[in-house]
């Protein structure tokens, strides 16, 4: 975690990276620039979503419905995209070493419930209320 302090606003600042090989050093400069990105997108838009997962899988579920209605090869391609779409939290889950099929399977459960704020909790590895939890990402990113 990077803690940002004692920079007036409007003021430069200067990071530095440091890491055991190149490749990591790679890595851990294009996360920040990530970062970086998705914090403009949110101060120029400051509409935001609930995260760990939800609007992914959200979304998905209704690709997934549509695509029951939609005949002929677009359907196939529906149901594709609604995996695709899928695989993001599952991501999420892997990375902070979890069961990512329980838990995207639990997510999916919530969320066909009806619940609107349920997300993969990654401190604790299980279905979270993302509203509580404060977890949120740049709607403008998703978008």
């Amino acid at each position: 975690m990077i803690k940002f302090s004692g920079c007036g606003k409007g003021e430069a600042c200067s990071i530095v990276l440091r890491g055991a090989s190149s490749h990591v050093l790679d890595e851990a400069e294009r996360s920040l620039h990530d970062a970086l990105c998705v914090l403009t997108q949110t101060i120029k838009n400051t509409s935001v979503i609930h995260g760990g997962g939800n609007a992914e899988v959200s979304m998905a579920e209704a690709v997934d419905t549509a695509a029951k209605t939609i005949p002929g090869k677009r359907s196939i391609a529906m149901e594709a995209f609604a995996r695709a779409l899928r695989r993001l939290p599952t991501i999420i889950a892997d990375n902070a070493g979890f069961d990512s099929a329980e838990l995207v399977s639990q997510l999916r459960v919530e969320i066909n419930n009806g619940s609107t704020v349920a997300g993969i909790d990654i401190m604790n590895g299980e279905i979270g209320d993302m509203e509580s939890l404060g977890i949120r990402e740049c709607f403008r990113v998703k978008e």
